[in-house]
């Protein structure tokens, strides 16, 4: 009878084994994922800011006297790009301040491209049609990189929260992670007058 019991035992121990590396595997790849989701965002965002200087530089030709404006860029530009975020440990916070910051380069390139409607010339200008052009394109992945990355954050997030495997999660360390989030003033609709 001791011998059957100690089978038993060992069987138990090893599955639950088992399932504590299964477990902890898949939410270290599921951990990966979502640092790989961060960094096509991340890519995105230095694609945007990679247009901007040359965007600048054929707007700064045709209106030079809005310097404040175009300052105003290369300034949002800086700072946005100043911000790095560790994908994998990523605080509220963090993400606060890079979603604040990229929003500041967006609030920044609508004034440029309002000022750009001001001078028919320009608005003419290949080259500025199609930095414009590039910069739709790149706004629309921008958009699609961070609705992936809150899907993949949301998917982790489920597992980490769910019985029994957060219980695993909560031995080895893995917490929830933080969606990418609108600005405050994202949920205000814009005025526009003419």
């Amino acid at each position: 009878m001791k011998r059957s019991s100690l089978i038993i035992i060992g069987a138990v121990a090893a599955l639950l084994a088992i399932y504590c590396v299964s477990t902890y595997n898949s939410l270290a790849k599921a951990s990966q994922e979502v640092a790989g989701a961060w960094s096509n965002v991340e890519t995105q965002y230095q694609r945007r800011s990679d247009l901007i200087p040359n965007l600048v530089n054929t707007v700064k030709g045709y209106a030079a006297h809005e310097s404040q404006t175009l300052e105003s860029v290369v300034a949002a530009r800086a700072a946005a790009t100043s911000i790095t975020v560790d994908g994998a440990n990523m605080s509220a916070e963090q993400m606060a301040a890079y979603v604040e910051a990229q929003g500041n380069v967006t609030s920044a390139l609508g004034r440029l491209i309002a000022v750009a409607e001001n001078y028919p010339d320009l608005k003419a200008n290949q080259n500025f049609l199609e930095l414009q052009s590039q910069l739709e394109g790149t706004e629309n992945r921008i958009a699609v990189e961070r609705q992936r990355y809150n899907d993949i954050v949301k998917s982790f997030n489920k597992r980490v929260v769910t019985f029994p495997t957060n219980i695993i999660a909560g031995i080895f360390g893995f917490d929830a992670k933080e969606f990418f989030a609108a600005q405050a003033e994202a949920a205000t609709a814009p005025v526009v007058q003419f």
